[in-house]
This record gives C-alpha cells, sequence and structure tokens, in this order.
C-alpha cells in the first residue's frame, strides 16, 4: 500500500516494474534519462517481459515502483529476502498507455512528485 512518505534522499536508484517492460515501466525509466539525482532502471514480471525482473535488479534498487498491487505481490513472493528494508510503493496506474504516452508520463510525474523530491 503506497504512503505519502518521500523516499529518503540519499535513495538515489529507482526501479520501476510492470508485467512485459514495454510501456508503463519503459516509460518511467526513460523519464530519468540523464537526470541530475535519480538513476533509473526497469523490468517486468512475466516471462515475456522485454527485461524480466531478478534479483539483481532489486540488489541494485534502493527504491522500487510498481504499477498495479498486482506487480507488487509478485516480487514478495519470489523475492521476499532482496526486498527487506527497501520502499516499494504502488503507483496504481493501469495497464492502457501506450509507451510515452502524453498522459502516461503525466500520471507518472504526478504520482512520483510525491516520493521523489528531487524530481
Amino acid at each position: 500500500m503506497p504512503t505519502s512518505t518521500p523516499i529518503r534522499q540519499d535513495h538515489r536508484r529507482i526501479l520501476f516494474i510492470c508485467s512485459q517492460n514495454k510501456w508503463r515501466s519503459l516509460t518511467a525509466e526513460y523519464l530519468f534519462e540523464g537526470h541530475a539525482h535519480y538513476e533509473a532502471r526497469s523490468a517486468g514480471t512475466e516471462p515475456g517481459a522485454r527485461v524480466r525482473v531478478t534479483a539483481g535488479h532489486l540488489g541494485w534498487a534502493e527504491a522500487i515502483f510498481v504499477m498495479e498491487r498486482r506487480h507488487a505481490d509478485r516480487l514478495r513472493e519470489k523475492f521476499a529476502a532482496e526486498l527487506e528494508g527497501k520502499p516499494l510503493i504502488a503507483l496504481r496506474i493501469p495497464d492502457k498507455y501506450p509507451f510515452q504516452d502524453p498522459r502516461l508520463i503525466a500520471l507518472l510525474n504526478e504520482r512520483l512528485l510525491t516520493y521523489l523530491p528531487l524530481l
């Protein structure tokens, strides 16, 4: 369940997760390309994902954003140890926006501003 608490300012490596890593999480990753304060990566939970999430992704990340609650559930089922002590935030963004859709970008910016003070 998301909270409105910003992640710690020293959390600079952020990971975005959706199902296929083709639209939502990849768009979120691209939002941070060349960002001065955050480094972002993205992955998907499903077997056919463009990049499938691994323990290595979760080990690298200091904060994890998922698009839907079910993505958080899948991560907890498979990677409970790797998630220990890391913020896991559900953005509640449905799978209805294509890659780089302006509505998706606006929604991501709106939802992320709550958590990323240096956005």
